[in-house]
């Protein structure tokens, strides 16, 4: 560009659909981001537009209400086009009748909040450009607007919820985190009545902080347990202090709370995602396993401490250095074990047996974490008389 020549900030099409969302999206009440989204579409010469969210039980993609969205029922994850775009977070278009049907990954930080689907009479490289931004943009104000209505919620609850699966949903951070140097994936078991697991994860920096709780007994008291140890959890670790620092703070915080009788298991990790070198402690939790080559190739065994709310003596940390492509599998007892009168537990070998066999399909951590957990839900019965709580971890180097 000539010197003293100023660019052109005339506004484009492109500009003009995009600038649509932002310049409304401040004021937008919740239950206009249909309306909003059709408006946006119907400019770019699309049809038929729905925003599918993922249910709680991550089985079905409900359609969001909305005027000029278009409704019908929920759309099966694991047989259908919108479920394919939502497990492989990626575009899916299908060739029909009155032109070529659009789905698009609703994504925010790696986290996938659902799908976006339009249809137009045809699709070059100019409108995929646009429909990711739009669709980008729309993950954008779904999450943004998910913190102040219960038009969400209500979409995503497929069926009745307990006061203590409120209370840790709430409580949860995003189930999923895709960096290019970290991906993190958890999910929850029974999706509507669990009450004592939860997780906990941050990025500040270069170092990724985990927590995975589970506390003792069930409904209310376990969730209250449960807030109050990732309460303790956070707040320990934003005042900066060392893991075991960190477990001596969340010990006397339960302790305090709760009393003597009251327990809660916990592990607790940071991973510098520059170096690999991942540190842990243990207290009173089943070990993780690390994933080697698409296999579980050990247990991260080490030092253990009592539960948290014992008292136990300061833990010792354990540390490792990871390759690339590393995934570290972290879960609650109630995964394995099964307490069911007169049935077996369902064991770590048959755990070991799946996670192998999931690994082989090279698939994301989210989709693999979402399948691993359906599957041993599946093999128990569809049922699980305890909280089933997986997370996955995986350092890209």
């Amino acid at each position: 560009m000539t010197a003293g020549r100023r660019a052109d900030r005339s506004e484009s099409f492109g500009e003009a659909l995009l600038g649509e969302i932002l310049d409304r999206a401040h004021e937008l009440p919740p239950h206009h981001i249909g309306p909003l989204v059709a408006d946006v579409v119907e400019r770019l010469g699309g049809r038929r537009p729905q925003v599918l969210l993922q249910d709680y039980g991550q089985l079905l993609l409900a359609p969001l209400p909305g005027d000029g969205l278009m409704g019908g029922g929920p759309h099966v994850i694991d047989d259908s086009e919108a479920g394919r775009c939502f497990l492989d977070a990626q575009s899916v278009e299908l060739a029909e009748a009155d032109g070529v049907r659009v789905h698009l990954p609703l994504l925010d930080g790696g986290d996938q909040v659902g799908v976006m689907a339009v249809t137009l009479d045809s699709v070059d490289d100019h409108d995929r450009r646009m429909l990711n931004r739009i669709a980008g943009l729309v993950a954008d104000l779904l999450v943004t607007k998910h913190g102040y209505s219960d038009l969400f919620f209500g979409v995503r609850r497929g069926e009745p919820m307990s006061v203590a699966a409120e209370i840790q949903w709430s409580l949860l951070p995003p189930l999923a985190m895709l960096m290019p140097r970290v991906a993190v994936a958890g999910i929850l078991e029974p999706a509507y009545d669990v009450a004592g697991d939860s997780f906990d994860y941050a990025l500040n920096g270069d170092v990724l902080h985990v927590a995975m709780i589970d506390a003792m007994g069930h409904g209310l008291d376990a969730a209250t347990m449960a807030t109050v140890t990732i309460g303790a959890y956070r707040h320990a670790r934003r005042a900066g202090i060392g893991l075991p620092e960190i477990y001596s703070f969340m010990d006397r915080a339960v302790a305090d709370q709760f009393g003597p009788e009251h327990f809660v298991t916990a592990q607790m990790m940071q991973l510098d995602i520059t170096t690999g070198h991942l540190q842990w402690v243990n207290a009173g939790h089943p070990s993780p396993m690390l994933v080697r080559d698409h296999r579980v190739a050990r247990r991260l065994t080490g030092p253990t401490t009592l539960p948290v709310g014992f008292g136990g003596p300061d833990p010792q940390m354990s540390d490792m250095k990871l390759e690339p492509g590393d995934r570290l599998l972290c879960f609650t007892d109630g995964l394995i074990e099964e307490h069911m009168t007169g049935e077996e537990p369902f064991g770590e070998e048959q755990l070991v047996d799946w996670v192998d066999h999931l690994e082989r399909t090279g698939r994301g951590i989210r989709a693999v974490v979402r399948s691993l957990s359906h599957t041993l839900k599946r093999a128990r019965g569809g049922h699980t008389t305890d909280d089933a709580t997986l997370l996955l971890v995986e350092w890209r180097g």
